[in-house]
This record gives C-alpha cells, sequence and structure tokens, in this order.
C-alpha cells in the first residue's frame, strides 16, 4: 500500500448527500478482485449516458458532459469532496479500490459510513471528517477557483488552503500510523514474520502429525 504523508492535491467537487456504494462502483463490475482497473467504472452511472458492463471500452462510451470529473477543469483531481453519509449502502472494499485507482487519494466529507470510512484507511485514502460549514466553505472556493488545491498533511493532522487557511481534522492514531508507513492488514502481518516462522517451526515440532 502506498504511503500517505502529504498531499497537494487538485480538487473535485461531488455536490450530493448519501452517495452509496453503488454508486461509487455499481454491482456489475464486483466480479474481479484484483483492486485494479476499476477506475475507468467509478461513478459509472453518473459518468457515461449508457450502461456500463464488464469487459466494455470505456474509450468509446458516451460521456455525461454535466458530471464533474467529465469536466476539463477536475481531470488529474487527488482530493474528493464530498457531502453527508458519503460510502453509505453496502459494504463492498470495491468502492475504495474504484476511488483509488481513478487516482484519488483523499475524500473530505461531514460524515462517512462507518465500514466505507474503515475501508479507505485500508487502501491507502485518507477519508477526512470536517465541519459542514468548513465543507460549504470548500465547495464554494472550489467552485469558484479553477485549479483549486487543498495540501493536506497527516502528520500534523491539518487541511490547508491556496489562501493559508488551515483545519484541524481527527484521526485514529493506529490508522494514522498504517497510512504514514504504507501498511495495509497484510503489511502489518508480515512485520511479525520471524515470530510467525518462529511459531510455526515450535509447532511443527510439538504435534509433527498435524503437518
Amino acid at each position: 500500500m502506498e504511503k500517505f504523508i502529504t498531499l497537494n492535491g487538485l480538487v473535485a467537487p461531488l455536490d450530493r448527500p448519501n452517495v452509496d456504494t453503488d454508486a461509487i462502483i455499481p454491482k456489475q463490475f464486483l466480479k474481479s478482485i484484483k483492486r485494479a482497473g476499476f477506475g475507468p467504472n467509478l461513478f459509472d452511472e453518473w459518468r457515461y449516458l449508457d450502461h456500463g458492463e464488464p469487459g466494455m471500452d470505456n474509450s468509446k462510451r458516451p460521456l455525461n458532459p454535466d458530471f464533474v470529473l467529465n469536466q476539463a477543469r477536475y481531470q488529474g483531481a487527488q482530493v474528493l469532496l464530498g457531502r453527508d453519509n458519503f460510502g453509505c449502502g453496502s459494504s463492498r472494499e470495491h468502492a475504495p479500490w474504484a476511488l483509488e485507482d481513478y487516482g484519488f487519494r483523499c475524500v473530505i466529507a461531514p460524515s462517512f459510513a462507518d465500514i466505507f470510512y474503515n475501508n479507505c484507511f485500508k487502501n491507502g485514502i485518507l477519508p477526512i471528517v470536517l465541519d459542514a460549514a468548513i465543507v460549504e466553505q470548500l465547495f464554494q472556493q472550489t467552485e469558484v477557483s479553477e485549479g483549486y488545491s487543498l495540501s493536506i498533511d497527516l502528520s500534523a493532522q491539518t487541511v490547508t488552503t491556496p489562501a493559508g487557511q488551515s483545519f484541524a481534522f481527527e484521526v485514529d492514531e493506529f490508522r494514522k500510523y498504517c497510512l504514514l508507513n504504507g501498511l495495509d492488514d497484510i503489511g502489518l502481518t508480515l512485520q511479525r514474520v520471524d515470530d510467525i516462522k518462529a511459531y510455526e517451526q515450535k509447532r511443527k515440532a510439538e504435534a509433527p502429525w498435524l503437518f
């Protein structure tokens, strides 16, 4: 998993509350468990004018010109600005996979669904909760200022605007440690690989019939 330390990223505003995981990555794309290749189908039903299915050539599909991610000014965005209850719905981990594969490293919203929030940390995405009034301010600034970027410092737990205004956010210390060091659940386990090998050897000597 890629480390998250600091980020100076272009912001894309998704001005919709209650964005559920089926909107983030529709159910027909859940067949793969490779964690990669979901970016082209992120927000598929909003992003394209036709119905998407696995295996389609997305470069030939008609785009919805009104959808935010299809607008030229937001190409290359790494910070997604959302509204209340972002990531609600089913618990599919494909949702953060799709966001990360598209290029988003951070999602900022007034509130998140719990499972989606937890899954973000496990997949290298930093979900930041800020007060609704601050999020509204960021929406307004993003929409009037083309190329609007935010500087995010995980160590300091701050979000800083181009004007220098800084907002603090809370994050669990363990989750912070994992993101700063690029550790998902497998990476955490592999930190103890020597202890695991030693236990396996000991267990094999104690109960060889199990092996």
